[in-house]
Formats: structure tokens, C-alpha cells, sequence
């Protein structure tokens, strides 16, 4: 079957009320108007007839993909550009060791685990490992902020100051709590404090995207 042929076929399934899934044909249109390009010209160039590049500007068919594959040659199109609005997010996202990115706030140092999207809507959330250096504290809670965290200590002593409340925490232990109210992770120990933390909503990461 012609690329002719296969784009005849998607033609005359439109004319049966089949929906167009794709809408490429804002973007040709540009590119080819941009260029300098008439719709014969394009056509001939693509092995295909005039009035099927002109359905396909007016997302009147979906092109096939040899046709697609074609005219975004003749029009010298990057794909990456047609395909933009229909991008997925990987349902598994790696983050190498030398990707990882940094913050620091005074001494406090933040290494990204997990990243936050902005798309991630309710269910978004941050994870870093935070390291905590001898006499030093966090800061950022000290007046508290919407959401949720979740701490596990690595290595070191430290302090967790939450209300008028604290809690001593060291190698081993986790802790989770309400981020509304005021909190502050202090090293008492004589080694820097290494912990792996999650919050949610985001709050650091996500900013820095």
C-alpha cells in the first residue's frame, strides 16, 4: 500500500465521523508559511497530493506516520516539536548520583533523592538527604508550613525541636509530623548529622526547577 493509499484510508475514515486524535496541522502550517513554501510545492516534494497536505493543515485527517515522517523532512521539522503537547512523564524517573542537586541554606546542605513536579498536583512531594553539620540547625520550619515530613537519621545526634517540645534522635531512628507547627532539627553531637527527609508538598526543590 502507497503512502497515498494509507492516507486515503485515514481520509475516508474521517468522512465516517472518526475522531482526529493528533493536530499537527497548526504547525505545519507555520513552518511551511514560514518557509516560503506553497502547498503544491510541499506536496510534490512529500510524493503526495496538494489537497492532502491541506486536510492535514486543517486537521481534517491524521496523517500516517510515513506521511508525517515525510513532510516533516520536506519542511526540515524536528519531531520533538510536533510531539510536544503529548510528552508523558517516564513512570520511572533515575536520578544518577552526579545529578543530584544541591541547595544550601548557611551551613545545611540538601542533595536531592526525589523530585518534585509541578504536575504531580496533590500526591507531589520532595525527598534530599540533608546533612547537618556540628552546632548547626535547620532554619526554614522555625515558623512552620503547610504539609507534612518524614525523617530517618543516617549517622549522628541530634534534636528535634517542635512546639515546646523535643525529641532526641540518632542513628536509627525515624520521625514524622505536621510541618504547620514551628520545628527545628539540631546536631548535639560531635559528628555532622546525615538524614534522609521527605515533605510534602514540596517545599525547596521544586522551586529551583
Amino acid at each position: 500500500m502507497t503512502v497515498l493509499q494509507k492516507q486515503t484510508n485515514n481520509t475516508e475514515k474521517q468522512q465516517d465521523g472518526k475522531k482526529i486524535p493528533y493536530h499537527f496541522g497548526e504547525k505545519i502550517r507555520t513552518v511551511r508559511e514560514r518557509s516560503g513554501l506553497t502547498l503544491k510545492a510541499v506536496a510534490q516534494k512529500a510524493g503526495v497530493s496538494e489537497s492532502l497536505v491541506s486536510q492535514i493543515e486543517r486537521n481534517k485527517v491524521s496523517p500516517a506516520i510515513d506521511t508525517l515522517l515525510t513532510l516533516a523532512d520536506v519542511l526540515d521539522i524536528n519531531l520533538e516539536f510536533l510531539f510536544e503537547e503529548y510528552h508523558k512523564t517516564r513512570p520511572v524517573e533515575v536520578t544518577h548520583k552526579n545529578e543530584r542537586r544541591q541547595i544550601v541554606e548557611g551551613d545545611i546542605l540538601y542533595e536531592e533523592i526525589a523530585g518534585a513536579s509541578k504536575n504531580d498536583g496533590q500526591h507531589a512531594l520532595e525527598s534530599y538527604e540533608i546533612t547537618i553539620p556540628v552546632d548547626a540547625k535547620t532554619y526554614r520550619g522555625s515558623y512552620g508550613h503547610l504539609g507534612k515530613e518524614i525523617g530517618y537519621i543516617l549517622e549522628g545526634k541530634c534534636q528535634l525541636h517542635y512546639e515546646n517540645f523535643v525529641y532526641e534522635l540518632q542513628a536509627g531512628d525515624s520521625v514524622s509530623f505536621s510541618a504547620n507547627s514551628p520545628h527545628t532539627l539540631v546536631n548535639i553531637g560531635d559528628t555532622a548529622v546525615r538524614a534522609i527527609w521527605t515533605v510534602t508538598p514540596p517545599q525547596r526543590f521544586i522551586h529551583s526547577k
